[in-house]
C-alpha cells in the first residue's frame, strides 16, 4: 500500500509537528521554523503542509496544520502532500488512531487499469496504536474500493464469485455457490429472476469461516453487479456509476476480512446474491408475480427496485439459522441518499442495544451512520391487490423506510437484525479517500462485533 504503517520509527525518519490553526506560535516550534512557517503564511489551517528545509539542503521535517482538530481523518491529507521518504509524528495527535488509520486510508488509487500509484511513505504509528489491527482495517477496505471501483466487464457475478473465493482462501474459510437454474432448484426463485437476462448467470454465494459451536454473526450484501433498471430502464445519465450496485457486496466482503483476520470468535457467514439486472427477452416484467424462497408472493410494480428482491431470498436463508447478529448491506435506495447524503449512510434495526451500540462506535471510529425508524404504519403501502406484497409502493414517498420494511418482512426469527442503505461512494475527494468505491459503516461494524464477540 502506497503509506506504510510501521511500529517503531525508522532512524531516517522524520517529523511532522502539528499545528492547530492559530496556535504556531504555542507549538513548542523553534525560531528558525517559525520564521519559516510566518514567511510562507502558514497558519495551522486544517489539511495545510508545510515542508521544513534542512541546513544540507535536505528535508528538516514538515509542519501540518489540523485546523479546529476535529476529524482524525483529516490527517488522509498526509498521503497526498507529503514528499516520499518516512515520517513520525514529532506532536502526538489528539486521536493517534484515527490519524495513523486516516494517513493510511489517504494514500489508496486505483491503479488496475494504468493509473499511476501513490507516493510510498512510510509512518510509524504513534505509541499504544495496535499497528497490526489498523493494517487489517486498512486492507479491508482497499479491498471494498478496490471492488467498487472495477467496472462491470471485469466485475460480473463470477468475478464478483471469484473475489469471494479468494479472500475465503486467503482465510481458510468454505465457499459454496448455487448457480443459474441451480437457483429454483434451491429455493431462491427471486435471485434467479432477477439475474437471468445476463449472459454472466445469477448466483448465491454462501461463505462460511469459524468454529461450528460459535457465536452465529451473519452479513448479507447485495450484489447487483449492474443495474440497466431492467424493463423499467433508468436513463443513461443514471446508469454513469451502476457498475457500484454490487457496494453492499463488497462491504460485506470487507467486513469479514476485517473479522477472518482479527479471528474472533465467531461462526462467520456472508451471503452474496450475485446478479446482473439485465435486459433481454427472458427479462422479469412489471406486473410479474414472483415467488421468494419464504413463500410469500410479490408483485412487481418496479423492475428498478430489485435489490430488495434478491436481498430478500438470501436473507430468508439467514434467518433459518437464528443468528446472534444479522447484518445486511445494500445501495438499496436514491431516496436515502435525498434524505441524509452520500456520506451518511441511514441503518435501520429494532434492536436498540445494537442501535445504540452502532450510534457509539460510528462516533468513536468517525464511520457516520444514521439510523431511521422502521415506521410500521408504512408497511401497507407495500400492499398488493393480487399477490401478498408489491416490491413498491404506490405514492413514492418514504422510499428507503420502505424497502427496510419490505426486508423486515424476511426477517422473522432474528431480532439482531440491521440494515444498511449505504451508497458506496466518494462523489468528490475527501482526505481520505479520493472519489470513488468507499467502504461505510464497516468499521463501526466491526467495533461493535469486535465489543461482543472478540
Amino acid at each position: 500500500m502506497p503509506v506504510e504503517l510501521f511500529e517503531q520509527k525508522s532512524s531516517d525518519a522524520l517529523p511532522i509537528h502539528l499545528v492547530a490553526k492559530g496556535g504556531l506560535e504555542s507549538a513548542g516550534l523553534s525560531q528558525d521554523v517559525l520564521a519559516w512557517a510566518n514567511a510562507n503564511g502558514f497558519a495551522g489551517e486544517a489539511g495545510k503542509l508545510l515542508v521544513l528545509p534542512g541546513t544540507d539542503g535536505r528535508l528538516a521535517g514538515a509542519l501540518f496544520g489540523t485546523g479546529k482538530g476535529d476529524s482524525g481523518l483529516a490527517f488522509g491529507a498526509l498521503a497526498r502532500s507529503l514528499p516520499e521518504g518516512n515520517w513520525h509524528f514529532a506532536t502526538a495527535p489528539a486521536q493517534p488512531e484515527l490519524a495513523a488509520l486516516g494517513a493510511a486510508l489517504g494514500g489508496y488509487a486505483f491503479t488496475r487499469y494504468g493509473k499511476k500509484p501513490g507516493r510510498e511513505l512510510g509512518l510509524a504509528v504513534p505509541a499504544g496504536v495496535d499497528t497490526a489491527r489498523l493494517n487489517r482495517i486498512v486492507e479491508s477496505v482497499f479491498l471494498v474500493r478496490d471492488l467498487v471501483n472495477t467496472p462491470t466487464n471485469d466485475m460480473g457475478p463470477s468475478a464478483l464469485e471469484a473475489a469471494a473465493r479468494k479472500l475465503a482462501g486467503a482465510h481458510g474459510a468454505e465457499v459454496r455457490v448455487t448457480v443459474g437454474d441451480d437457483l429454483l432448484k434451491h429455493n431462491f426463485p427471486m435471485i434467479h429472476a432477477v439475474g437471468r437476462a445476463s449472459d454472466d448467470a445469477p448466483r448465491l454465494v454462501d461463505l462460511s469461516w469459524g468454529p461450528q459451536d460459535a457465536p452465529k454473526v451473519t452479513l448479507v450484501g447485495k450484489g447487483v453487479c449492474f443495474d440497466t433498471g431492467g424493463l423499467d430502464i433508468k436513463p443513461a445519465s443514471s446508469m454513469l456509476l451502476m457498475k457500484k450496485d454490487m457496494g453492499g457486496a463488497a462491504n460485506v466482503l470487507g467486513l469479514a476480512s476485517m473479522i477472518m483476520a482479527a479471528r474472533l470468535k465467531v461462526r462467520l457467514r456472508v451471503l452474496i446474491p450475485a446478479v446482473e439486472n439485465s435486459i433481454s427477452a427472458n427479462a422479469f416484467r412489471p406486473g410479474d408475480v414472483l415467488q421468494s424462497r419464504k413463500g410469500i408472493s410479490v408483485e412487481i410494480g418496479n423492475t428498478d427496485a430489485e435489490g430488495r428482491l434478491v436481498l430478500a431470498d438470501a436473507l430468508a436463508l439467514a434467518d433459518d439459522e437464528q443468528p446472534e447478529m444479522l447484518i445486511d448491506m445494500a445501495t438499496l435506495t436514491g431516496a436515502a441518499r435525498v434524505a441524509l447524503g452520500p456520506d451518511l449512510p441511514p441503518f435501520y434495526t429494532d434492536d436498540e442495544a445494537l442501535a445504540a451500540d452502532l450510534a457509539a462506535a460510528s462516533v468513536a471510529v468517525e464511520d457516520p451512520i444514521w439510523r431511521m425508524p422502521l415506521w410500521q404504519p408504512y408497511d401497507s403501502k407495500l400492499s398488493s391487490k393480487i399477490a401478498d406484497m408489491n416490491n413498491v409502493t404506490s405514492d413514492g414517498f418514504a422510499g428507503s423506510i420502505a424497502a427496510a420494511l419490505f426486508l423486515k418482512r424476511f426477517v422473522e426469527k432474528t431480532p439482531g437484525w440491521a440494515h444498511f442503505d449505504i451508497f458506496a461512494w466518494n462523489p468528490t475527494d475527501r482526505s481520505h479517500g479520493p472519489t470513488g468505491g468507499e467502504a461505510q459503516a464497516i468499521r463501526a461494524l466491526e467495533k461493535v462485533i469486535s465489543a461482543r464477540f472478540g
